[in-house]
């Protein structure tokens, strides 16, 4: 039976548009400096209380959900997702990326490049398939790592989604400003304000502010309206890009792709995890799963399909671009419409500059719906305040979580070069996606009650096995390129903890709808292949990514962590209050492993 106060609140909605301290930090700990400091001083068991606390689906499908206060509306289908797939990818990556990695490291073998990281991406992809069935929830990654690692691997995870939201948006608005200038037949950095502040972080970008502002006005309206407008203009988009592979190979000549490897196996492999941010973006359909109608169904279809086919287009438009120009005089900043330019199609520069404009302001649109919807998953877990948990009753849209993501995204965009942000972009991705095959792999060998302690150990062993070798062959490859020797080991060391899954453990979960195949096989080898794309990437980036991990580990102990604990067991107090007939005979599950 309902309280007074419950009633009250079904008859007199809350005000949505409201700013308290209640509404920011509920949780007891945060009550007054009293609470707090008595907080504090429980940092360590608190700390070993979330490290081995457990998420379930019920937990992340029904419990969080009702943080929002409204629900989101079911409007999408496949049909939906599938255009999302193309508007979420094909933006700055294909190009403004394969321009600037053609020419500083891969050359005309750019194309192995997208071969290589297309393999990864597709990797993922069934990863996510499978837990977005699963748990179709808005939180995508980070939900499905509450539930099979636990909270901090989901609170790291989390925090960097955040930051590949934040500066995924930026490196793409700084890059819909560059082609903007292209069409307007003028320099790259012409619209840009010039200052004296440290190089990469010198050229201020009012237009990038603009853009994501126009992107967030549209996703916060609806989500259905933002369909509409991403159909219209990723279908010229796909023309576009239609007329580029084929005037490209109309104009190319085979002469210009010598040498194909002008800096060997390791620059193939360098541009391939940079260039992995032309396939950021396909998670954020997973975070669509809440507002689509059926799931199991049209969430393969949209994921894989379009995935399959943007996988096919990157390559050939890489192809394309070498075979117009040599390497060494593409241009980085627009290299499409200055290839056309030199081949004798100066009109067609300002086609290109058009598709690609409308192309990344797609990216835009469809990271402002998906980003928005991450931050409201992890707002409802109380990671961060729940107030941009709350979804509006009448848009069915996390207003206030777009607004966080989108101003925190122009700020980056304001200042900082789109290289700066690329390279800090993909290893954040990486990371993410390595994360999620290891999930996979604990999903399906591992249930809490059931999977004997002996087999749990063995997985643990074995895990940590391919996770180790990769990142040793991984290591190999950056101090000793043309080395062999340290594959020897790595390698097989590699199969033998891929191998032990497959032969001394069963699987404890079956999927209900679709399954990732080859299981453990897929998963592992998203995991080698993720962490040495990571290898690949420079030491500054690293350092970068180092540092922000520091910083959401700082939070993490002052804040997140205080205000978890006391949603968990605040919910474990409501649900032991509850009679068998309340709680619908479900057994209470306890904070623990």
């Amino acid at each position: 039976m309902s309280s007074v106060g419950d009633m009250t609140e079904e008859i007199h909605p809350r005000n949505y548009w409201r700013w308290s301290k209640q509404d920011f930090f509920p949780e007891k700990s945060f009550e007054d400096w009293s609470n707090y400091l008595s907080a504090l001083s429980q940092t360590t068991s608190r700390f070993k209380d979330r490290l081995v606390s457990r998420s379930d689906d019920a937990n992340e499908l029904v419990e969080l959900r009702k943080q929002s206060e409204n629900e989101m509306k079911r409007c999408l289908n496949w049909w939906d997702l599938t255009w999302f797939g193309f508007g979420a990818v094909i933006g700055a990556g294909i190009f403004v990326l394969t321009g600037q990695e053609a020419r500083n490291h891969a050359g005309p073998a750019i194309l192995l490049s997208y071969v290589a990281s297309g393999i990864s991406a597709m990797l993922s992809v069934f990863c996510y398939t499978e837990f977005a069935i699963e748990i179709p929830v808005a939180g995508g990654s980070f939900a499905y790592l509450r539930v099979e690692l636990g909270e901090l691997a989901a609170f790291i995870t989390a925090g960097n989604i955040l930051l590949e939201s934040i500066v995924g948006g930026a490196a793409v608005a700084r890059a819909w400003t560059s082609y903007f200038t292209s069409l307007l037949n003028r320099p790259t950095d012409s619209l840009r304000i010039h200052t004296s502040l440290k190089d990469g972080y010198n050229l201020l970008d009012p237009i990038a502010v603009a853009v994501l502002a126009i992107a967030s006005i549209i996703a916060i309206s609806s989500a259905r309206r933002a369909s509409y407008i991403n159909w219209i203009a990723s279908a010229i988009n796909t023309l576009v890009i239609l007329f580029v592979i084929i005037a490209g190979f109309a104009h190319g000549k085979t002469s210009n792709l010598k040498p194909y490897l002008p800096h060997g196996a390791q620059g193939v492999f360098q541009a391939a995890a940079i260039v992995y941010f032309a396939y950021a973006g396909f998670d954020s359909i997973a975070t669509m799963a809440e507002e689509t109608k059926n799931p199991s169904r049209d969430i393969p279809l949209g994921l894989l399909g379009s995935m399959s086919l943007i996988t096919v287009i990157y390559c050939l438009m890489a192809l394309s671009l070498t075979m117009m120009q040599k390497y060494t005089d593409i241009d980085p900043n627009a290299a499409y419409s200055v290839a056309f330019q030199n081949v004798g199609m100066p009109w067609a520069k300002y086609l290109v500059a058009l598709g690609a404009l409308k192309g990344m302001t797609t990216v835009l649109l469809v990271g402002a719906l998906g980003q928005a919807r991450y931050t409201t998953h992890i707002a409802r877990a109380h990671m961060i305040p729940p107030f941009f948990a709350l979804v509006h009753p009448r848009t069915g849209t996390p207003i206030y979580a777009t607004l966080l993501i989108t101003i925190l995204s122009a700020c980056f965009a304001f200042f900082s070069s789109l290289e700066v942000l690329s390279s800090l972009l993909s290893v954040s991705t990486l990371f993410i996606f390595m994360m999620m095959a290891v999930a996979l792999l604990v999903r399906r060998y591992y249930v809490r009650g059931v999977t004997p302690r002996t087999n749990l150990l063995k997985l643990v062993i074995f895990l940590l096995l391919i996770i180790a070798s990769s990142m040793g062959t991984s290591a190999y490859w950056g101090l000793n390129p043309r080395g062999w020797i340290g594959y020897t080991i790595t390698i097989p060391l590699w199969f033998f903890g891929t191998m032990g899954i497959a032969v001394f453990l069963p699987q404890e979960r079956t999927p209900k709808f679709w399954g990732v195949p080859l299981v453990p096989w897929f998963p592992s080898s998203s995991i080698a292949i993720n962490l040495f794309l990571m290898g690949s990437l420079g030491a500054r980036t690293f350092i970068r990514f180092g540092i922000c991990t520091v910083v959401m580990l700082v939070y993490y102990i002052f804040f997140g962590l205080h205000a978890t604990y006391d949603m968990a067991h605040q919910q474990i107090k409501t649900e032991s209050s509850k009679s068998p007939e309340e709680d619908g005979g479900r057994a209470i599950r306890g904070p623990g492993p």
